[in-house]
């Protein structure tokens, strides 16, 4: 027996049914036992967006968008059973399948095209407010048999469908009765201008006339008044006992429909007692006639029965046989292979020995280079200790100490001298130092500086081509070395 204990998440609950449960149970944690089944759904609402296609009484169709937010009822009391409701519709579905979608869709648009189909367009537009009032309340009676609830729902504006342009039409005769009004207004302002000081003049000699011919007027009328009063109490006296002897009559003839009613149900209600007793007699006769068949049945069972378990236990013999039989040559097969695999693995464990063996070599070589490398490290650290110990400690003295004792200077000489090999440079040297002692003072600058240029000019002629300017001088046609 395997027992485990399921917990659900904040969202969810545990839907477990099977041994020992005599409809479903709804739990946040539970032990699932031996012979039952659990499963887990989520009650966290889900949006559900539709596009309703309705008519109006006038045969006018429309789009209605619209948003619903729909879950399981949750905090509902403990006599509604919304959860089992909702377990019973889920458990073989997930809450974003086809089958729950499709389900609500048909629920909206069902009650949506119902309620649409009994008011005029005028109205819908209008009274919008209260058109999706009602239409959710129709809804949400469609969807408690589901244990579901529109937590929220938002319905947008009413749209045209594609080929009747309805609402773009109103649109369109509103705006253009607000130009009409407008341009109206102007024209009875225009108007009530001109004419205002006309009927102001009019005003005062109509008002004397017309207080007389109201005078007159006031007293014909209070005495035709008084007539018409007498014959309207009259009417309406005769009236209401028409309609008293009118609704006497309906009622005798309701009663009268009422008792024919109630005399076709009683003979009904005989027929059908008489047909229940005779169905009563055929379904006990039916009833006998079945348990025969099943006696007999079982009779024909416990003969064949034991002839197919003595059959049975001469086969489950013989295949214990066989299978004995199978299972020492099965064995004998196994000990072969594994005194092979013993082999083997005695080779395999000589071949691993000496690979060892040849590699704790090479690591003793290895080991044995590093040391010396080591100690010639340590040597010559040691050396270039003494050597700085010795210079006073100048690191430039025992650099180029050991510059010249490695040959570096020869070195680099025969790198110039092969660089420069063949390419017969020319080489100026000048000085403005004549060799001269003696007194001289500022002249003697000058003069040195003066003697210096001319060796300057041909050095740059030689070696660029190119020729100083006349107000700086001129080179001479020849020169000597």
């Amino acid at each position: 027996m395997v027992f485990f204990y399921r917990v659900a998440r904040a969202s969810e609950y545990l839907a477990i049914t099977g041994f020992k449960i005599k409809d479903i149970k709804l739990a946040k944690k539970a032990w699932i036992l031996p012979g039952q089944s659990c499963t887990v759904f989520d009650i966290s609402p889900v949006n559900y967006t539709f596009e309703v296609q309705a008519m109006s009484a006038e045969k006018l169709p429309f789009i209605l968008p619209a948003v619903f937010t729909i879950g399981p009822r949750v905090d509902a009391p403990d006599n509604d059973n919304s959860l089992l409701k909702y377990a019973r519709l889920i458990s073989p579905h997930d809450k974003l399948s086809h089958h729950v979608k499709e389900l609500v869709q048909g629920v909206i648009e069902g009650e949506t095209r119902v309620l649409a189909a009994s008011m005029t367009m005028e109205e819908i537009f209008k009274g919008t407010k209260s058109f999706k009032e009602e239409v959710f309340e129709k809804v949400q009676l469609e969807l408690n048999q589901f244990g579901l609830l529109i937590y929220n729902a938002n319905v947008k504006q009413l749209v045209d469908v594609q080929g009747h342009e309805y609402f773009s039409y109103l649109g369109q005769k509103t705006q253009q009765e607000a130009a009409n009004q407008a341009k109206v207004d102007v024209s009875e302002a225009r108007m009530k201008g001109e004419i205002g000081s006309k009927k102001r003049d009019g005003q005062t000699l109509q008002n004397a006339a017309k207080i007389d011919a109201e005078t007159k007027i006031y007293k014909t009328n209070r005495e035709g008044e008084g007539k018409k009063e007498e014959m309207r109490v009259r009417a309406e006296v005769k009236v209401y006992e028409n309609e008293r002897e009118a609704e006497v009559a309906e009622a005798n003839a309701e009663l009268a429909k009422k008792k024919a009613g109630w005399e076709r149900e009683a003979e009904v209600a005989k027929v059908e007692s008489a047909k229940a007793v005779a169905i009563r007699e055929a379904e006990l006769q039916m009833e006998v006639e079945r348990r025969n068949a099943l006696r007999e049945t079982e009779k024909l069972k416990a003969q064949q029965l034991s002839k197919a378990i003595v059959d049975y236990e001469m086969k489950v013999q013989e295949a214990n046989w066989g299978l004995y039989k199978k299972q020492k040559a099965a064995e004998a097969l196994l000990y072969e292979q594994q005194k092979i695999a013993d082999g083997q693995k005695a080779i395999a464990e000589a071949t691993l020995f000496a690979r060892r063996q040849e590699a704790d070599g090479e690591l003793y070589a290895k080991r044995k280079e590093a040391e010396g490398l080591v100690s010639l490290a340590e040597a010559q650290g040691t050396y270039l200790s003494t050597l700085l110990g010795a210079l006073g400690g100048n690191y430039a003295a025992l650099r180029d100490y050991l510059m010249i004792n490695k040959g570096m200077y020869q070195d680099i000489a025969k790198i110039n001298a092969n660089a420069i090999q063949g390419l017969q440079p020319k080489i100026s040297v000048w000085t403005s130092n004549d060799g001269e002692k003696g007194e001289g003072g500022a002249m003697k600058e000058f003069a040195g500086v003066y003697r210096m240029l001319p060796p300057l000019f041909k050095t740059v002629h030689e070696q660029t081509g190119m020729i100083p300017p006349t107000w700086m001088g001129t080179l001479p046609e020849s020169s000597t070395d």
